[in-house]
């Protein structure tokens, strides 16, 4: 009788247990918070974030919260000039082409914003391979500029070479389409306009960007209908102070020779060269050297404001060429990598 009555009770207590752990289990709780961390196994890091380094732990601890990361600043280019006794760039001028201003005491005589000791270089026929870029380096290992008069045709054949022109920081300007004589007894006013406006639209089709508006007659012909409507496009006109006449030079010992001793005599101006000669190329290290050896100082010319170029001859140069030479849009907007 005791034993049963022990039994019962055990079985009353076992019963209130069970019920209370039952109790438990099913009702409902507060959620807890989240912890300020977690383990994550370093495999599953790496699959989540693929290419980012991984250390040889076996478990990484990661913060429920991360920051963004600070932008990171762009590198900038390094413009300073790395040759301590480079020839470099004495002063820099804006022009202000309203009204077609000239230039070059062979020419035109008002502006006379040189001083003594300082010169203007200049470049006219370009772009070429080999000669260009050659001209290029010489000027780049003198850390000085100079203002280039592309031929249409030229840029072109060699868009690519006429894009490192402007990208080291000189100026563009044009030469005529086909480099034809716009002083020719053949030459209509017509045709004049067309040879001026297709060589700046083939200079910007090259360039991806509009051209400054600096132009230069080929030979020095200046044909006064064609001055006039240079002037109406707000266009200066280039001619010079001294010709290097390059183009006949034997070897470039002839052309440093010819143009220094101009320059004696004168004593400033605006110099007339030709990238698209090799004995320019070659004389030009020789040059500059003997400009710095002579005092002489390089005064840097750039616009106020691009050309704008006409819509009816850009679309003309793009159906003369045969293939698209250049794109107005950027390479990062039609080729991006996309994996590495």
């Amino acid at each position: 009788m005791r034993n049963a009555l022990v039994l019962m009770l055990a079985s009353f207590v076992l019963a209130l247990v069970i019920s209370g752990i039952w109790l438990w289990t099913s009702s409902p709780r507060l959620e807890l918070a989240a912890p300020n961390s977690v383990s994550v196994p370093a495999a599953r890091l790496a699959a989540s974030a693929p290419g980012k380094q991984i250390s040889p732990r076996e478990d990484v601890e990661v913060t429920a919260a991360i920051a963004e990361p600070a932008p990171v600043a762009m590198p900038q280019p390094n413009t300073a000039c790395v040759n301590p006794d480079a020839l470099g760039v004495s002063r820099v001028v804006e022009v202000d082409t309203t009204g077609g201003p000239g230039f070059g005491f062979q020419h035109f005589k008002q502006l006379d914003f040189l001083t003594d000791k300082e010169v203007v270089l200049t470049f006219d026929d370009g772009p070429w391979p080999g000669n260009t870029p050659a001209v290029l380096k010489a000027l780049a290992d003198e850390c000085t500029k100079a203002v280039f008069f592309s031929i249409g045709k030229h840029a072109t054949y060699h868009p690519e070479i006429l894009k490192q022109v402007a990208a080291a920081g000189h100026a563009v300007g044009a030469h005529t389409w086909s480099h034809a004589n716009l002083n020719g007894k053949k030459m209509t006013e017509q045709l004049a306009k067309d040879e001026i406006e297709k060589g700046y639209s083939a200079v910007k089709l090259a360039l991806g960007a509009e051209p400054s508006p600096f132009f230069r007659f080929p030979e020095l012909q200046h044909r006064p209908g064609a001055m006039t409507y240079l002037g109406t496009r707000n266009i200066a006109i280039f001619s010079c102070d001294l010709d290097s006449f390059d183009f006949r030079a034997k070897d470039a010992a002839q052309i440093v020779n010819t143009v220094m001793t101009k320059l004696d005599k004168q004593g400033k101006g605006i110099i007339l060269m030709h990238d698209f000669q090799k004995h320019t190329a070659e004389a030009l290290p020789s040059l500059l050297q003997r400009l710095k050896a002579g005092g002489y100082k390089v005064v840097q010319m750039k616009a106020k404001a691009p050309l704008q170029t006409l819509p009816e001859y850009d679309e003309a140069v793009l159906k003369q060429v045969k293939l698209p030479v250049a794109s107005p849009r950027s390479v990062s907007s039609v080729v991006q990598t996309v994996s590495r």
